[in-house]
């Protein structure tokens, strides 16, 4: 649907409305490419739009600038209805110099807009990003796509010149300049940004001034410029009423969190070493200490989860995060964690690996390793979340699990989810089941003993205090005598013990809901997945149905133990397909617990599924490629 503005120049401008517009700003790791997207993000979201992010990061702290490897991105997805991602092809790409155009070109769907800033494409700029000539001459190579030079640098300098800032803090406004355009180009108020801009930069004037005229003239020069024929608006989404804020995955995390302990009278601790890309949750926690949360940044990842132990030791709500070398180095504390039987949540922001990897990309390979890593039989449950949305009630659900069973328990995130961003309905506080604990306060044995490893009908020891009256006893990781709590070297005990601990998390099977279907109760082929897939797979699930095709989606987020109907579900389909950013991780432990001819597809590369890809391997195990 499309409508006619008329200009004050005499000219003419399609204003088209659109359902949905992908948008990828992308430049040098310092041109605040990320800044400028979060900020668009948040105008959309403000307006009433659903939005999916996908924030990409360059590994090096600080590349060189220019070269591919620094190149930083931030695509976004903003509709009229609602969306779970931040979409396959770019509608407008935004390159801010050569070495951003050349690693992202190609997801420029055809037909898409291409704004550059002409500026940045000198000879030097070229040599860095191994072009031997100048990209924007080669009209073949760009026939495919609509095509704006604009010369951002140049203009964005003409707009601060009378402010007094010198070269090098002028040009750090033309992101500015692009977002002012991008903004004109689909009908956005600016008017949250220009208020951010007021409150960012309020002991410096100056910039508050320069970086409102960079954003008013890339507006104007939108407004302006004749290249521009088309004016998109994408209206709000209906969405379900209440009280919206855009929201993280790791944020969504500290806030699950915090609010699991607050709702539940109980203080929070965390402790945390930063590691890409689960430090953003110790920052959230550490603004947040009037909530009854207290947070430490220890040396290094052992200290974080022995402080953790201990904390847990003293009858707070305790919590630890990491990516996978830290759970790595975590792992002989965690296992502290389950021999003595105490609650904690250990949160795995899941990033490319093995060893430092692809520190700022994503990946789900730490699955086996959230499993199985750890030293001796010591099993876990595990919770994973989907979206950055989801990772809040997913973060509360890992705490109840820890206290209510008394046991360590895996929190796995992955760096899409944890960077990526969404529209959140905030919750009704009231709404909010506190977790249901208690500590001991009196002995539970005969002539005042008191028992730690005394269990209930959960196989569930009781939680003490130190220093309650009565209650001393010892923890630690030596193995113990059921009951006393003694250290024991006894065989038989040691055996009993260990099978105590795993039909303890066995049974958990039975206080966690059923696994729900998105689709037929059975048919000819089942999806299965986790964690931060969710979005691309229920999209392309729901794309093969409205096609006709028999297939559904069971999307996992108990991961230990599993539902207990899960493999019952397993058996009404004739086929299964298990699409996983790894190895097939998930597909083997499906195999090996309910025998089924799980098939995987699998991508390490660093990147989301894209929805097509999905699409196409449905297409093609249901025989229809």
């Amino acid at each position: 649907m499309s409508a006619v503005d008329a200009e004050t120049n005499g000219n003419f401008r399609t204003t088209e409305q659109v359902d949905a517009v992908v948008i990828r700003f992308c430049g040098d790791s310092g041109d605040g490419m990320q800044l400028v997207g979060t900020q668009f993000t948040n105008v959309s979201a403000v307006f009433g739009n659903d939005v999916s992010t996908l924030p990409d990061f360059p590994a090096e702290i600080r590349a060189p600038a220019g070269t591919l490897g620094g190149v930083s991105g931030y695509q976004l997805c903003f509709s009229s209805s609602d969306i779970y991602t931040p979409g396959d092809e770019v509608d407008t790409l935004v390159a801010m110099n050569p070495a951003a155009l050349k690693t992202n070109l190609a997801d420029l769907k055809r037909g898409g807009t291409l704004i550059v800033n002409a500026d940045a494409f000198g000879k030097s700029d070229l040599s860095k990003a191994g072009y031997e000539s100048n990209p924007l001459d080669d009209e073949d190579a760009l026939a495919g796509y609509r095509v704006h030079k604009i010369d951002m640098t140049r203009l964005t300098r003409d707009a601060v010149a009378d402010l007094g800032l010198s070269l090098k803090e002028a040009d750090r406004c033309k992101n500015f300049f692009a977002l002012g355009l991008v903004y004109w180009l689909y009908d956005r108020d600016p008017s949250t940004t220009q208020e951010w801009v007021k409150t960012k930069f309020a002991k410096r004037p100056e910039l508050v001034k320069a970086n409102l005229a960079a954003l008013k003239a890339g507006s104007d020069i939108g407004y302006s410029t004749q290249a521009f024929t088309v004016h998109y608006k994408v209206p709000p989404a209906k969405l379900p009423p209440g009280k919206y804020r855009k929201i993280t995955g790791n944020e969504a995390v500290a806030f699950g969190l915090v609010t699991a302990a607050h709702v539940s009278g109980k203080e929070l601790f965390y402790a945390g070493y930063p590691i890409t890309p689960a430090s953003d949750i110790l920052h959230e926690l550490s603004k947040l200490k009037n909530f009854g949360v207290r947070t430490a940044q220890v040396e290094d990842e052992i200290a974080a989860i022995t402080a953790t132990v201990g904390a847990s030791f003293g009858g707070a709500f305790a919590v630890t995060a990491s990516s996978g070398p830290g759970i790595a180095l975590k792992s002989e504390g965690i296992g502290l964690g389950v021999i003595t039987e105490l609650p904690m949540v250990i949160v795995n922001v899941q990033r490319g690996g093995p060893s430092t990897g692809l520190p700022t990309k994503t990946e789900q390979a730490d699955l086996l390793m959230s499993m199985f890593g750890r030293n001796g039989e010591c099993p876990m449950p595990i919770v994973s979340c989907s979206t950055p949305g989801d990772a809040f009630d997913a973060a509360r659900e890992a705490m109840r699990l820890a206290v209510e069973f008394m046991t360590p328990v895996f929190l796995l995130s992955d760096g899409y989810v944890a960077n990526g961003a969404e529209p959140w309905k905030v919750p009704n506080i009231s709404d909010l089941k506190p977790i249901d604990f208690k500590h001991t306060r009196e002995p539970n044995g005969k002539d005042g003993q008191y028992l730690p490893y005394l269990r209930n009908d959960r196989l569930v020891r009781p939680w003490a205090v130190p220093g309650t009256p009565g209650l001393e006893h010892r923890v630690g990781g030596l193995e113990k005598w059921d009951v006393t709590g003694n250290v024991s070297y006894d065989a038989d005990n040691h055996q009993h013990m260990i099978e105590t601990r795993a039909k303890k998390v066995a049974g958990i099977a039975d206080h966690i809901p059923e696994q729900p279907l998105e689709g037929p109760e059975s048919g000819e082929l089942l999806v299965v997945s986790w964690g931060g897939t969710y979005g691309s797979i229920r999209t392309a699930v729901q794309r093969a149905q409205r096609a006709g095709h028999s297939v559904s989606l069971a999307h996992i987020r108990y991961l230990s133990p599993f539902p207990r109907n899960l493999g019952d579900l397993l058996k009404r389909f004739d086929k299964v397909l298990v699409p996983e950013l790894n190895c097939g991780q998930l597909r083997l432990l499906l195999r090996a617990k309910y025998l089924v001819d799980a098939q995987g597809l699998n991508k390490m590369k660093g990147k989301p599924f894209l929805v097509s890809e999905v699409y196409d391997a449905i297409l093609q195990h249901l025989g229809k490629a």
